[in-house]
């Protein structure tokens, strides 16, 4: 039996047989440092995209460049063990980069699929932000630049509002009596 805590190498080898036998690969990829609803609604959508879901897991590294100290709340091994517990994660691969374009480039996922507060942007996929309507900002994911250069297909699923660990944190602080700053 193969683990579904994996390499990007074996995880090569097995999207490899999987497209030989017609099968979709679908990819995500984040940090998952507090599992929540709005991450199970999300896994569970993506992975009805296709016929196997990967899910790219940022490394302890990886979170601590991108949040900053003290993140992240759980470690990778642990986050990895929660993902791959869940029955619409097929695999997980960790990775030590801040983004997952190299993780996507090798893989190429047939599907591509990021949440509701992130934008296509019309292909112009650069590491940054749009201005949207109420003041949101959606955030632009580098990784489907990758995907559309080699014509693969992203997906935006719905966001899940109020359902994020930054939410989690800060109700448990405020519960607490403690700042969020």
């Amino acid at each position: 039996m193969i683990k579904k805590v994996t390499t990007l190498n074996t995880m090569l080898t097995i999207a490899a047989d999987l497209r030989q036998r017609g099968q979709r690969v679908v990819f995500t990829n984040g940090c998952f440092e507090l599992l929540h609803v709005g991450h199970i609604r999300y896994l569970q959508a993506a992975r009805a995209l296709g016929d196997c879901l990967v899910v790219g897991l940022n490394s302890d590294s990886s979170v601590r460049t991108i949040k900053g100290p003290p993140r992240p709340l759980v470690p990778e091994m642990e986050r990895a063990e929660l993902l791959a517990a869940l029955g619409c994660v097929d695999y997980v691969v960790i990775f030590e980069e801040p983004t997952a374009e190299a993780l996507v480039a090798a893989l190429k996922p047939d599907v591509y699929v990021k949440g509701g507060d992130y934008t296509a942007a019309n292909g112009q996929q650069q590491a940054a932000s749009e201005e949207q309507p109420g003041g949101t900002r959606l955030k632009i994911a580098p990784e489907m630049r990758v995907v559309q250069e080699y014509g693969g297909q992203v997906v935006i699923l719905p966001y899940s509002s109020g359902h994020s660990t930054t939410y989690l944190i800060e109700n448990i602080l405020q519960s607490y009596g403690r700042p969020t700053t």
